[in-house]
């Protein structure tokens, strides 16, 4: 494997921070986009659920600019077209991997054709993501100018499990703060205690009643470091137990 560079770690904690500190889940997709684009130099980065069976997908991505709609055509486009991505996932192949090095008439594809038009990309590099459901498809698609050399592969091998936990981190924030709307708790937070939203994360996890194992494995993160959340989350709401602690949140409106 090719050999990291210190500048690729600064690069793999900016991704983390960013998505960690962010309280807005909407808008963390752009967020990872933009530190793909800096840490890949790439031109278009798009976050794909594909549907073969339905022939259908959703996305969205960024070209350095939102998309916007026109990500959903694409989408649809490459799920009708066979995309080589794909087939691979469908393999049940999770690695990151160059589009070339599995598609052998890829300079010749309506794909490359179309990417090249469209947004001056003429190579691919794809990250899957865990499937959200059966029959659902997931990944960070890369695309630019030129191809991405051995060590930009090893650099995705590496940041891939990052960009797992941040999705999961995402999908579970999004959710939480959905029921959280859902409810209209009448206690509505006058402050939030200093909790990041990581915290926040945890601690609605921990109102749904999941062990510090349960936890960890909905965020991908280990038991260790839920317990460091959680230690943290006691002491800014002044508590010392579970009970107590979820309690304290849902008279302050942080949970459901």
């Amino acid at each position: 494997m090719s050999q990291l560079h210190s500048r690729d770690y600064e690069r793999m904690l900016d991704l983390l921070v960013a998505v960690l500190e962010n309280d807005d889940p909407a808008s963390s997709g752009q967020l990872i986009a933009e530190q793909l684009r800096a840490a890949f130099d790439c031109n278009t980065v798009i976050f794909a659920e594909l549907r073969p069976v339905q022939r259908t997908g959703r996305a969205e991505g960024w070209a350095p600019e939102s998309l916007g709609a026109s990500a959903e055509e694409v989408i649809r486009r490459r799920v009708l077209q066979n995309h080589p991505l794909i087939s691979y996932m469908a393999a049940d192949l999770r690695g990151p991997v160059i589009v070339s090095d599995i598609c052998e008439r890829w300079r010749h594809s309506q794909i490359y054709s179309e990417a090249r038009r469209d947004y001056g990309t003429t190579q691919q590099l794809g990250l899957p993501l865990p499937p959200a459901e059966p029959g659902v498809l997931r990944a960070v698609s890369l695309g630019r100018l030129g191809d991405f050399s051995a060590h930009e592969l090893a650099f995705a091998e590496r940041i891939q499990p990052l960009l797992v936990s941040a999705d999961r981190h995402i999908r579970e924030q999004t959710r939480l703060r959905e029921a959280l709307a859902a409810a209209d708790a009448t206690a509505r937070p006058v402050e939030d205690h200093g909790l990041t939203p990581r915290e926040l994360t945890v601690l609605g996890l921990l109102a749904e009643g999941l062990t510090a194992d349960g936890i960890g494995r909905r965020l991908t993160i280990s038991p260790h470091t839920v317990n460091r959340h959680l230690e943290k989350i006691y002491r800014k709401l002044g508590t010392n137990n579970r009970v107590s602690t979820v309690s304290l949140a849902r008279r302050s409106g942080l949970v459901v």
